[in-house]
């Protein structure tokens, strides 16, 4: 895979409760398939509201896999934090070559606040196993749809080889979200807080043979959804998301990668990432939407 850009980091052995330790010495500037509820606004009719939705499902069909630039294979095994491109993920994958080796995964954010034009487009956040190195996912979170200039936000959980499920029905910008993906043996349990709006919040349990959900990778992402072999949504417009409280069982602290999400060509940034902060938080922003 290509790499954009040199990121000098200093990786700690220090995994205090789980939480991603790491100084940067120099940091870079760094789905939905099956849909049941949306985010109902007094001031929308139900018929736009099955149009947004039915443009969502179209839009995210797909297992949501990170997308490599310039067609190069997946990164291998690496002996430090490093800088790495991606067409559709932000945010930090914490990676092995070892199946079944993830057990948890858990972090924090504010919804961001989108600022819509009549294209549509989509941003999500979410934390999650597996995705990175292999097409299965088990994952939650929350997105944001612009549709026809109109913003509406969700809460959501995958689980392969199901699509896809929205939840929340009244998700707004701000609202403040806990989530978590763990695993017992063959059993996940996905579990989301929104303690701003509570009736978002799920807990879900799911399971998947070793065979099929290998848990290599363990990330904490904000992405613009990808399908097939070259369709990407455009990134809707946001400010920035910053995710706290992060914390992988067990840490892998030799395989880490910082990831910068490019535009199709890799020439620049669509959502930049920060270096890690406290040893448990970092900050996504938006650059550009293709």
């Amino acid at each position: 895979m290509h790499i954009r850009r040199s990121l000098l980091v200093a990786v700690t052995a220090t995994a205090l409760g789980g939480g991603i330790a790491i100084s940067a010495a120099t940091t870079s500037p760094t789905s939905v398939a099956a849909g049941h509820a949306v985010t109902v606004h007094a001031h929308l009719t139900a018929s736009f509201l099955a149009e947004a939705h039915a443009a969502l499902v179209k839009d995210l069909r797909s297992p949501d896999t990170a997308k490599f630039p310039s067609g190069q294979p997946r990164p291998g095994v690496i002996r430090e934090t490093t800088d790495a491109g991606s067409y559709n993920w932000a945010g930090y994958a914490d990676v092995t070559s070892t199946a079944g080796t993830y057990t948890k995964v858990s972090g924090s954010w504010s919804v961001p606040a989108v600022t819509c034009t009549p294209e549509d487009r989509i941003t999500s956040e979410w934390v999650g196993l597996d995705g990175w190195s292999d097409d299965t996912v088990e994952q939650d979170g929350t997105s944001s749809q612009c549709f026809q200039g109109v913003a509406l936000y969700y809460s959501w959980y995958e689980m392969y080889p199901a699509g896809t499920v929205e939840v929340g029905t009244s998700v707004a910008a701000g609202d403040s979200i806990s989530a978590s993906v763990v695993r017992t043996g063959t059993s996940y349990a996905l579990d989301l807080t929104d303690s701003t709006h509570t009736a978002n919040s799920f807990n879900e349990t799911a399971s998947c043979a070793a065979s099929t959900c290998l848990d290599e990778s363990a990330e904490f992402i904000a992405e613009r959804p990808a399908y097939g072999s070259t369709g990407i949504v455009p990134e809707a417009q946001f400010s920035t998301v910053h995710f706290s409280n992060l914390s992988v069982t067990p840490l892998n602290v030799s395989d880490i990668y910082d990831i910068t999400c490019v535009d199709s060509t890799d020439t620049y940034d669509i959502v930049s990432t920060s270096g890690v902060t406290g040893g448990n938080s970092f900050t996504n922003t938006w650059q550009d939407s293709y």
